[in-house]
């Protein structure tokens, strides 16, 4: 009586704190959908920037919103505003997650973290090697090296749900694990190296409020879990202070995102809704957003390129920065990931998990050639808008991200078909014994 009481009370906990997903976000958090709305923007802002109607949309990307005093800069152009303002709430869900993974996941365990660390190291090195070696007789294009390095785990995540529905869950949450870390990987090199004129009193400033973002997160946790609309009234204006703030100080203003989620408690702090933490709740709450609003319009602005008709794609793709990204992306990480994880494993006289083959981990090291929006990011921060760059970099990621989609697939879908036969027949097999049914989903036996 008491157990079932206690669950009683938990599910409807769980409610106030996990609020119930309506039917249009449900849609925009499915990860397919997500890629497929990204996908749409890309594909749109491309037919516009080659079509009679070039003109109006660049001058849409161009145009300024905002308003400059002598202390705070806030005159920025759409694509600016896109860049740098709409992703830091992608960057915001990438720090959750970071944090999450930190606390709570794979990351927390050295032991199980160091394989997939070390696999996205090696597919951040490799592939700024090799952008680095096709571009070493023009220094005016280094700029460019850590283009390939990054992944987007969105986009890799939805291809591997498409083409990967049986597929061993190793496989995913290795995937989530190495795209995690690629991401904090990127994050650091946009801070470090993509950090100009630094004005370190913004920054000393910013401490302020992001010191009330965290109180307040921590001290009112029940609040936000309880009301959905308190965030955006109460920590939304401090989040946008901070932001602003990192903006002015010469770091990139999506750094400010990362900042503003390790403030939220990844454990539950109150008595309200022990189920879920606050990070979960804003992760639950704020991926629509992010995937259905924020990235496409960031991708709508950024992937907009003039390629000046079949020569003008052909002089791009012939370009060292394009080679070095198409190149550093769909070889680069998947040597650099498979080949670091066949090197730690030997040494360390570690395995696989049981169920992974290596040719299932060639495949999903790669769909982590998909760099999309943190390699589109990089490559805006990397070339000036007026040097030829900047466009055969965009190019080269819109190239690479579809080839290694491509491979990606290509080496899945017949190992998914695989191990869907081996879960029917062994489904098949389970029923006439009488036997409880446990390889229906994504637990099929390795063939």
């Amino acid at each position: 009586m008491t157990s079932n009481h206690q669950s009683r009370t938990d599910t409807i906990l769980a409610r106030g704190t996990y609020r119930e997903l309506t039917r249009i976000e449900k849609i925009l958090t499915a990860e397919t959908t997500g890629g497929l709305i990204l996908v749409g923007a890309t594909i749109l802002a491309l037919i516009l920037a080659n079509s009679p109607a070039a003109d109006a949309y660049f001058s849409l990307r161009d145009m300024h919103v905002g308003f400059s005093t002598s202390w705070l800069n806030l005159d920025l152009s759409l694509a600016h505003w896109a860049a740098d303002g709409l992703l830091a709430i992608f960057f915001f869900l990438v720090g959750l997650e970071l944090k999450m993974e930190l606390t709570k996941g794979d990351l927390r365990d050295p032991r199980r973290a160091f394989v997939p660390v070390a696999a996205a190291v090696g597919g951040v090195a490799l592939p700024a090697l090799l952008y680095t070696a096709f571009n070493a007789a023009n220094p005016e294009t280094l700029d460019g090296w850590a283009i390939p390095a990054a992944t987007d785990i969105a986009f890799a995540v939805a291809v591997l749900a498409i083409v990967g529905s049986k597929l061993p869950a190793a496989l995913r949450t290795f995937l989530l694990t190495l795209a995690i870390v690629d991401d904090l990987i990127a994050i650091t090199i946009i801070a470090v190296f993509y950090s100009s004129d630094l004005k370190l009193h913004y920054l000393a400033f910013a401490l302020i409020p992001l010191a009330l973002y965290w109180l307040v997160a921590n001290k009112a946790e029940a609040l936000f879990k309880k009301h959905y609309s308190a965030a955006w009234f109460v920590l939304l204006p401090l989040g946008l202070i901070v932001w602003a703030l990192f903006y002015n100080s010469g770091i990139h203003a999506t750094i400010a995102g990362v900042a503003l989620a390790f403030m939220i408690p990844v454990n539950p702090l109150s008595k309200y809704g022990e189920r879920y933490s606050l990070a979960e709740t804003f992760e639950h709450r704020f991926r629509p957003l992010s995937s259905g609003i924020a990235v496409p319009i960031f991708a709508f602005f950024s992937a907009g390129v003039a390629v000046g008709g079949l020569s003008g794609l052909t002089e791009a793709w012939t370009s060292s920065v394009a080679l070095g990204i198409i190149v550093g992306l769909v070889v680069g990480k998947m040597l650099g990931i498979v080949g670091t994880t066949f090197l730690v494993t030997r040494l360390r006289g570690a395995s696989l998990d049981p169920d992974i083959k290596w040719i299932d981990l060639t495949g999903v090291a790669a769909l982590a050639g998909i760099g999309f929006t943190v390699s589109l990011l990089v490559a805006e921060l990397s070339f000036d808008v007026s040097n030829p760059a900047h466009d055969w970099a965009k190019v080269g990621v819109l190239t690479a991200s579809v080839l290694a989609a491509i491979a990606g697939a290509a080496i899945l879908a017949p190992r998914n078909a695989r191990y869907a036969k081996i879960a029917e027949r062994e489904k098949v097999d389970a029923n006439r014994d009488g036997i409880p049914d446990v390889f229906s989903d994504d637990s099929a036996r390795t063939p």
